[in-house]
């Protein structure tokens, strides 16, 4: 029984320090026309069809039909995270947060039709992230 049971430990042990052994994420490629450092805007879905919009600091605008979004941004203790202001067609405001390529969490995402209103590069939301009014959450 204690056999069995150092066994076990063992070749838990072996398989706990292969597992943190493994490499970190490696970073998906720039999609079309959006080079490291910009947050980028698609007419089609998964970063296909034209780009409607890069940016590489905040804006505020009006960008319509937007299918899909890719935070194409450098590692940066405070400001590698994007907060997008989209309206969905008809409805409120939403902000989503977007990591930079690759990850930890999404960095990219295909969002039908929508209606692109600001983009806050930072780690805190938009002081107006889910309103409903119309207004930007940029200045």
């Amino acid at each position: 029984m204690r056999k069995r049971t150092f066994g076990m430990l063992a070749a838990t042990a072996a398989l706990a320090f292969t597992v943190s052994m493994a490499p970190p994420a490696a970073a998906e490629g720039n999609p079309p026309d959006c080079p490291k450092g910009y947050f980028c805007m698609y007419s089609g879905a998964n970063q296909s069809g034209k780009l409607l919009k890069k940016v590489s600091g905040d804006w505020g605008g009006y960008v319509e039909g937007i299918n899909s979004v890719f935070n194409n941004g450098n590692p940066c203790n405070g400001c590698d995270h994007v907060y997008f202001l989209h309206w969905p067609g008809i409805g409120n405001n939403y902000t989503r947060c977007f990591h930079f390529n690759p990850g930890p969490g999404q960095y990219k995402a295909n969002i039908s039709g929508a209606i692109g209103k600001g983009v806050k590069w930072g780690v805190n939301a938009p002081e107006r992230a889910s309103s409903g009014t119309g207004q930007s959450a940029n200045r």
